[in-house]
This record gives structure tokens, sequence and C-alpha cells, in this order.
């Protein structure tokens, strides 16, 4: 089985976030094995807890974790990308403050390393 890795850069309320999911599911139906979805630049947004999207809308994070129940596929976060647009999982005077979804695992660009380096294929949206 063909292993894919997919990196979004691309915040949740954009088209193509929309289109990184369909891809994602496309993929799986093809039979490639997805071994992992990093979140950076704007992507890392798709993680915020704290975003509204109305109803009629696309629920990008909603999807993500759809995505990530069904398949058992990790979401990465980098987290230096999170903190630069307000994320964090930090305490803040002992008292919890995440703003970052439970379904991501924050990480840094060594998880985008290594699996770029485990798949057969790697594409950015």
């Amino acid at each position: 089985m063909k292993k894919l890795a997919v990196m979004v850069t691309t915040a949740p309320h954009s088209n193509y976030t929309a289109t990184a999911l369909d891809y994602i599911h496309c993929a799986i139906d093809a039979g490639y094995q997805v071994i992992g979805v990093f979140f950076y630049q704007d992507g890392v947004l798709n993680a915020s807890q704290h975003l509204t999207v109305p109803n009629d809308e696309f629920q990008a994070i909603s999807s993500w974790r759809q995505l990530h129940k069904a398949h058992n596929i990790p979401l990465y976060l980098c987290i230096s990308a999170a903190q630069k647009r307000g994320l964090s999982d930090e305490l803040e005077q002992g008292e919890a403050t995440s703003n970052i979804d439970e379904t991501f695992t924050i990480s840094g660009l060594g998880e985008l390393v290594s699996l770029t380096d485990e798949a057969d294929k790697v594409v950015q949206l």
C-alpha cells in the first residue's frame, strides 16, 4: 500500500481546505494509506476551538475530527505557526488556556520531516 502525507497550509474558511479533505478521501478510496496530515502556516487555524463558522458554511474542524475518527489519521499541528496565529496549549496562571482542538497533536517541523521521509508521496494543499 502506498503511503501518503498531506500538508495543509490553508485556513478553514478556504475552499482549498475542503479540497484537501476531498483529496484525502479520494486517496483513501484509491488505496493509499494516509500516514498523517501536517498543518502549517494558516492551516493551523483549522485546529482553533474559537473560530465560529455559520451553520450553512463548510465546517472544517468537524470534518477533520470525522476524518481522524473514521481513519485514525494523525493530525499534526506546527506549534510555531500556531503560536504566531494566537493558538496555544500553555498554562496561564495555573489554568489551562488551550484553544487548540484535542483532535490535533502539537508537533514541530521535525514531524513534517518524518512524514516526508516515511511517505511515498507528499502533497501540499
